[in-house]
């Protein structure tokens, strides 16, 4: 199998290169979810870790973004992004399957060692994405960028919802000894899906890499996206998204388990609502980003997920745990949508507005922004945590009669819920920033949710039979409805799935 890149790539290998990555995106994920996010912060509070440490982890993936210097001057010596990519992904990967021992020693190094893979496997991820990006940049062409990532990311989401609940139920229901032990078998199978992930990879055509024009030095090259003044007012909005978001994200799970008082498998069945919700609005934000622009898609989400984040500190005022319960799952799936076009929409735009021939440095620049501002946040996160650790805030509203006397809550502030308050306040500089960015035609959030609602509307309309429900009310049907269309051979009639209404 060479690794090397294809002389010549023609519309059928980038069609094939579209398949595997999709694929690709798909087993990555469930390496991610069996590895990271929900599952890694329980194995922190599971070992005992401080809010520092837990920041400190959530900030490393960011900070090891720095690599992008020296990746871009590799990059740019080796000139094979997918050998790049595919070594660097694959060693990564192999640390996730080898901290399958952590759980197995003793318990004052099992932290420490936790640290150290955590940040090699992200230096490593992060020179394996910085060689992506270019690679990525080059390969597919700019017109319906948000359509194939908009799929790439709906199967990356299902996936990910699977492997979540699977970590979840393992460790929750671990019947052999310690519970600890169960991240073992969930760090092993994560590092079996990176390896599958990594061989997709190896699937994905790769055109010869084309001159950025004259020869600079990497300083210079890094220097044109900060001198591009609209590129720059993208760099301060992914800086300030990214700050915003990560000061309170990576806390989520600790605030649900240790605050209150939630198991894992709970915690990761209100992440899956969250990431169907994303998976299942994907498909509208991809078509909203194309018809329309990313900065507009945006601008009308941006403000739904911080009032999610600021409703996370609502949601645990009413006295019933199951109410509490449920509010949590309304805020997660409205989160879940709101991110889903956030994702789709800030990945697109820097692909969009980097020149061609450059993205290597530009794509690099959002990376090394968002490390510096993501990378801050949780840590910042993690001191206030701690500092308001023992602070408490109500606000009473009291009435009092003839025939009696009474006190109702209004809001109550507690230790992790300061910080989503700080988050969601931070957000709105998140949104003025992202409004002095240019991206052609200007469209209001009023019009792009009217189009949203419309599209979810006509998705719903179409659905008239079993039929219909299969080929128009999710993504599946589409993607068989196009699967019907390319078996077709000429002059055969076309086969629906639906009679659409």
């Amino acid at each position: 199998m060479s690794l090397r890149p294809d002389a010549v790539v023609t519309a059928a290998d980038i069609e094939r290169g579209k398949r595997a990555l999709v694929q690709d995106a798909a087993w990555a994920s469930v390496c991610g979810a069996l590895y990271g996010g929900v599952v890694l912060a329980g194995f922190a509070v599971a070992l005992d870790a401080g809010a520092l440490v837990i920041g400190l982890l959530a900030s490393i993936p960011f900070a090891a973004q720095a690599v992008q210097l020296p990746s871009i001057a590799l990059i740019e010596r080796v000139r094979e992004r997918r050998r790049i990519t595919v070594a660097a992904a694959t060693v990564a990967r192999g640390l996730i399957f080898g901290l399958a021992i952590v759980p197995w020693i003793a318990a004052p190094g099992r932290l420490p060692l936790l640290v150290s893979a955590q940040l090699l496997i992200t230096v490593l991820g992060s020179v394996a994405g910085c060689s992506f990006n270019s690679w990525l940049h080059q390969l597919l062409p700019r017109e319906g960028l948000g359509q194939f990532f908009a799929r790439r990311l709906f199967f990356a989401t299902s996936l990910a919802c699977i492997g979540s609940l699977a970590a979840g139920l393992i460790v929750d229901h671990w019947p052999w000894g310690e519970h600890l032990r169960a991240y073992s078998l969930t760090f092993a199978l994560a590092g079996i899906a990176g390896f599958v992930s990594s061989w997709f990879l190896t699937r994905v055509p790769e055109p010869v890499m084309a001159s950025a024009g004259p020869h600079e030095s990497v300083l210079a090259k890094m220097r044109s996206p900060f001198v591009d003044r609209n590129f720059r007012r993208v760099l301060v909005f992914m800086g300030a998204w990214n700050f915003a978001s990560n000061l309170s994200a990576p806390f989520l799970t600790v605030y649900l388990m240790r605050q209150l008082g939630y198991s894992l498998s709970t915690v990761t069945t209100l992440w899956v609502a969250s990431q169907v919700a994303n998976a299942l609005t994907l498909y509208l934000w991809g078509r909203l980003s194309d018809r329309l622009t990313n900065k507009a898609v945006l601008a009308a989400a941006l403000p739904v997920y911080f009032g999610c984040v600021l409703g996370l500190v609502f949601a645990a005022l009413p006295a019933h745990r199951e109410l509490t319960l449920v509010l949590l799952y309304v805020v997660h799936i409205v989160m879940g949508a709101a991110a889903g076009g956030i994702a789709l929409a800030a990945g697109n735009i820097g692909l969009k507005l980097a020149p061609q021939g450059q993205g290597t440095a530009y794509l690099a620049a959002i990376s090394l922004v968002a490390s510096v501002s993501g990378g801050l946040a949780p840590i910042l996160g993690g001191a206030l945590a701690q500092w308001f650790e023992a602070a408490h805030l109500e606000l009473l509203v009291r009435w009092g009669s003839a025939a009696r006397t009474g006190e109702f809550r209004v809001v109550a502030f507690a230790h992790w819920e300061f910080l989503f308050a700080v988050s969601a306040a931070l957000g709105l500089y998140a949104a003025h920033a992202l409004s002095r960015v240019s991206e052609g035609e200007e469209h209001s959030e009023r019009v792009v949710m009217q189009q949203f609602a419309l599209e979810a509307m006509r998705t719903v309309n179409q659905i008239s039979s079993i039929g219909g429900l299969l080929g128009n009310l999710s993504a599946f049907g589409r993607l068989l409805e196009r699967r019907l269309v390319s078996k077709r051979r000429p002059g055969e009639p076309e086969r629906r799935t639906g009679t659409g209404g």
